[in-house]
């Protein structure tokens, strides 16, 4: 076998993929339910710009998770506070596109600082330390599911029950807020959901690529349409495409599975850009990725 090939065994390896198939059945129903999250969720961060509150908020996510790891406590529980404490602040101190990125800029840091401090003082498997970066998809075990989809269920309601006030102001915040729509609280409750889908998707991809869920589905879909109905539709279907595609693919190899994830994400808004219409107005939802 050749350097090449051995290369290419490594990233694509399908012997007994029946086998080891039944071994993520769990992780499979975990990224349906977390890319249909991060479908949704991600329409808003796009209309809102909050990119890269995304990637603040998932180093404290990623925090969180590495403490609860030390501590030997559900690392998912561990996660979701360390993404609420970093939404609740992003939400509270940075009202303003400039207060709110030097907040994002003030916390990233501080959070990977204490990631990174707190693998390090852990003893335990090396795979679990890379998994929180990297993601992994054999390791939801029953309890982890239980959490992934309680809290991909309480991030689906919310959204229901704040989508049109929420869509009305994140589309022109002004006018909104002059016809009585409570613009500061909605933005605060978003937050806070945008960190609970933060949480979730770290499980998965890890806290280095979260936002191939949350960011590049929905740049994608916004590239071939303005549609307030058809955006989340398109966002939420790309997004569980690369991360079950993702699951598939990384299943016999010895790769993580978010670079699988990131190339297929990516490779859909490649599409999308090349063969969409660039819409920067109209219908309310005018975004673009």
């Amino acid at each position: 076998m050749t350097h090449a090939q051995g290369i290419w065994q490594q990233i694509f390896a399908f012997d007994h993929y029946g086998e080891l198939l039944a071994l993520v059945r769990n992780s499979l129903v975990a990224g349906a339910a977390l890319g249909l999250v991060g479908g949704l969720v991600g329409v808003f961060v796009i209309m809102r710009d909050l990119p890269f509150a995304v990637h603040g908020i998932s180093e404290l996510s990623f925090a969180g998770a590495s403490a609860a790891l030390l501590l030997g406590v559900n690392v998912v529980a561990g996660s979701i506070v360390g993404s609420i404490v970093a939404a609740g602040a992003i939400g509270l101190l940075g009202a303003r596109a400039r207060d709110r990125n030097s907040v994002i800029g003030v916390i990233m840091p501080f959070g990977l600082g204490l990631g990174v401090l707190f693998l390090a003082l852990y003893k335990g498997r090396a795979a679990n330390k890379f998994g929180l970066l990297t993601g992994q998809i054999v390791a939801v075990d029953t309890p982890q599911m239980s959490w992934l989809l309680g809290t991909s269920a309480v991030v689906l309601v919310a959204l229901a029950a704040m989508w049109r006030p929420l869509l009305f102001a994140s589309a022109d915040v002004e006018v909104a807020e002059a016809r009585g729509v409570p613009v500061r609280g909605l933005s605060f409750a978003f937050m806070i959901v945008l960190g609970l889908a933060v949480a979730l998707s770290v499980q998965i991809v890890g806290a280095l690529l979260v936002l191939t869920l949350v960011v590049t589905p929905a740049a994608a879909a916004a590239r071939i349409t303005a549609s307030p109905a058809l955006l989340p539709v398109l966002s939420a279907v790309f997004a569980v495409a690369s991360i079950e595609g993702g699951i598939l693919l990384a299943l016999g190899s010895s790769i993580p599975i978010s670079p699988y994830v990131t190339t297929i994400s990516f490779g859909i808004y490649l599409v999308c850009r090349r063969f969409g219409r660039k819409r920067v107005r109209g219908g309310g939802v005018g975004v673009q990725g």
